[in-house]
């Protein structure tokens, strides 16, 4: 992913706090040799003091070989995207048809490297972890190995903890551009009103003040 001095986040807060509320993603694990990587979309839980995010996937799943002999995956979340037209690109001394059309997004990337869990006892803490995170409120019984409900279950699936080695993050809002061309866009983004397009005009006003 190429990011440009002015795209980076500006500093770990940032992206921790962009991450905090977006908990889907594609979980990418190299093929084998010759063949292209396994993209997996999932749900999953970021924790920001133990450095790892924690997920489950069917015992089933095919990526499994492929992940433990090569544990090092990559997390890849992207949102508060929108196509951005070219005549709000146009710099102010060009006419409006030439503006180069673009698109405007948040994109963090997580190098992990995988851990398997397949210990009943750890493997039902993960699944447990992961519904405090997406039921704060509670409504579902917790995950007991050889207990109703989901007891039974647990053999089904598989855990893993993804050990956070690097991160990048990019937030492309434009911030390079010149302060008209800024408000041109933010106007187009509220008159527009499609989806995502407030995101991202709250991404380019937030960025510009910063």
């Amino acid at each position: 992913m190429l990011i440009h001095p002015w795209d980076a986040a500006r500093d770990d807060a940032e992206w921790h706090g962009w991450l905090a509320a977006h908990d889907f993603g594609q979980l990418a694990v190299n093929g084998p040799s010759g063949e292209p990587p396994f993209v997996q979309p999932l749900h999953f839980a970021y924790d920001r003091e133990r450095g790892e995010a924690v997920t489950h996937l069917a015992r089933t799943n095919p990526l499994w070989p492929s992940l433990e002999a090569n544990p090092v995956v990559l997390l890849s979340v992207v949102d508060d995207y929108v196509y951005v037209p070219g005549p709000w690109q146009a710099p102010p001394d060009v006419p409006s048809e030439h503006g180069v059309p673009t698109s405007f997004y948040t994109a963090v990337q997580l190098r992990c490297t995988a851990h398997v869990v397949d210990d009943p006892a750890a493997k039902a803490e993960l699944v447990n972890r992961q519904l405090g995170h997406f039921q704060p409120d509670g409504g579902s019984a917790l995950a007991v190995p050889g207990e109703a409900p989901y007891g039974r279950m647990l053999s089904g699936i598989r855990g893993l903890r993804l050990e956070v080695t690097g991160v990048r993050a990019k937030f492309k809002y434009a911030s390079q551009k010149p302060e008209e061309v800024k408000d041109r866009i933010a106007a187009g983004l509220a008159a527009r009103g499609g989806p995502g397009d407030g995101a991202a005009r709250d991404h380019l006003v937030r960025r510009r003040r910063a």
